[in-house]
Parts: structure tokens; C-alpha cells; sequence
């Protein structure tokens, strides 16, 4: 099997490099990209292992961009890890995270639910660490505080879009996202279309450069997948897919291994990939 779309506890997964390898070859895939929101940090790690494993593995990575208020995630792949530039927005998108982090720290201690973001921000490495902070650390942080029962509570009751202590992302247009991923060599895929709700920017972002749309997702019924799979082939976009495996209790785990990318998708993706 062929999933281009896992994550790490570089970001928001809740597994290792280390464990991912393992729970990738027991899940019998193959082929594997590691695609963890806005850093590359746990490449390195993750390559050595996957090759003493025989697990091909892709330069991933999923880059939040910003349309109309809201997230669009920004899936690239076989981009050069080392790029200058793309290395310096990840920082800056980082550095956002920590900002928006300390915002919804400020309005939960004002709701009376307070917790220790710099004490998070530490036990994630540091602010320089090239670890992602995302709002399940948040929602997970509200738990261990005793605030709510668990990280779909603290969602519900606190940090959901327009929640109380939701705080809107700053950052960059997707065709921004996608330009930085070409320029560093690589591919730009549209993540998740389904929950993103947005199919009428797709045009738009096609021609700005999108090379492919993830119409193989766990949050894909099998008429989306028909759906997106058109989509695709209309505006010339290729196809990619994958669980979007965030570890072992977290929503969508048991995707993996069962939610991929069909062998002639990934053949056209990669060929994209090798003109690039």
C-alpha cells in the first residue's frame, strides 16, 4: 500500500519516527510519506529507518495557508528539504503557531480555564526546536489541566473554529504555498477537499500551479473519491491520497493501512513529480 500522508510527533502525531515505521510495516505499507504540518524536522529521523525497513520513502510535508479566514492545507512532496526559502517560511509559519498559541492561552485564562503555554512551548523542545505547536497540544494541555474530559471536549467547548478561545491564523494565500513548493523543487497537492469544503477554489489554485488534488482521504466517502477523482482529471491535476494518520487513538487511526493511494496514481504523480 501507498499512503502519502501520516504524521509525526514533529507536529501534531502522536508517534515517533521509530513507532511510525513499525505501525506502517504492520499495517503493510510500502510507500509512505511523512507529511507534518509546517516542518520537515522529522525527515532525517524518519529516512534511515524506513530504508532499513524497505519503506520507500517520500519528502512530504503539509503547509497551512490561509483563504477567506480560514486553513487550507497545502500537501507537497519531493520538494528539496535544504531549500533556503522554504526552510525560512516554515520558521515564520512556526513562529505564527507560537503567537496564536500564547492569543488562546490569554482567552482561556480569561474564561477560567488556564493553562501553561510556556510550559508546553518547553516540553515541545523550545521555541527554536522545528517542532510544530498545533491546537490539539493546546486541547491536550486543557485536559491535563482538569478543564475538560478529553481533546474533542476541549474542542467543542473552547477551541473549534469560533469557539471562545479560537484565534484566526495569520499567514499566506495557498497560491503563495504552492509557489514556495515549486520553487523548492517539489509538487503541490491540495490536502483533504471533503472536510475543507472549498471546491471552488480548486480552479483558481490549478491555475496558480496546484499539480494534484488528495481525492484518496479516511474523510472520503466513495462519492467524494468519484467526485474529487473528476475534479482532478477536469482542471488536469493528478492524484495523490493517504490515511492522514495522526497515531494510535487519535482520530482516523484506523485508516491506515486501509485508506491509500492506488499504484497508477502514484506512477502519474511521480512522473509530474520527475519533470518538475
Amino acid at each position: 500500500m501507498i499512503d502519502l500522508h501520516v504524521h509525526t510527533t514533529a507536529s501534531d502525531g502522536r508517534s515517533t519516527p521509530e513507532l511510525l515505521i513499525r505501525q506502517v510495516l504492520a499495517a503493510g505499507i510500502h510507500t509512505l510519506a511523512v507529511a507534518d504540518h509546517d516542518t520537515v524536522q522529522a525527515l532525517d529521523e524518519t529516512a534511515p529507518l524506513a530504508a532499513a525497513a524497505g519503506v520507500r520513502l517520500v519528502p512530504g510535508i503539509e503547509i497551512t495557508a490561509v483563504h477567506n479566514g480560514r486553513d487550507v492545507h497545502v500537501l507537497g512532496y519531493w520538494f528539496e528539504p535544504a531549500s533556503s526559502e522554504l526552510l525560512q517560511f516554515l520558521a515564520d509559519s512556526r513562529a505564527d503557531r507560537l503567537r496564536r498559541a500564547g492569543e488562546m492561552g490569554a482567552r482561556l485564562a480569561a474564561l477560567g480555564a488556564p493553562i501553561d503555554v510556556e510550559g508546553l512551548i518547553a516540553r515541545r523542545g523550545g521555541a527554536n526546536s522545528g517542532k510544530a505547536l498545533a491546537r490539539p497540544d493546546v486541547a491536550r494541555e486543557l485536559v491535563a489541566a482538569g478543564h475538560c474530559r478529553d481533546v474533542q471536549d476541549a474542542f467543542d467547548r473552547y477551541l473549534a473554529d469560533g469557539g471562545p478561545a479560537y484565534v484566526p491564523r495569520t499567514g499566506a494565500s495557498p497560491a503563495e504555498v504552492i509557489g514556495v513548493l515549486r520553487r523548492a523543487g517539489g509538487i503541490a497537492s491540495l490536502a483533504h477537499p471533503g472536510p475543507l469544503g472549498q471546491d471552488a477554489l480548486i480552479p483558481e489554485l490549478a491555475r496558480a500551479g496546484l499539480d494534484a488534488l488528495e481525492c484518496y482521504h479516511s474523510e472520503h466517502a466513495p462519492e467524494a473519491v468519484a467526485r474529487y477523482l473528476a475534479l482532478a482529471d477536469q482542471h488536469g491535476l493528478a492524484v495523490s491520497g493517504g490515511s492522514d494518520f495522526h497515531g494510535e487513538g487519535a482520530r482516523r487511526a484506523e485508516s491506515l493501512g486501509r485508506v491509500g493511494l492506488p499504484a497508477p496514481h502514484f506512477e502519474t504523480l511521480t512522473r509530474r513529480a520527475e519533470r518538475r
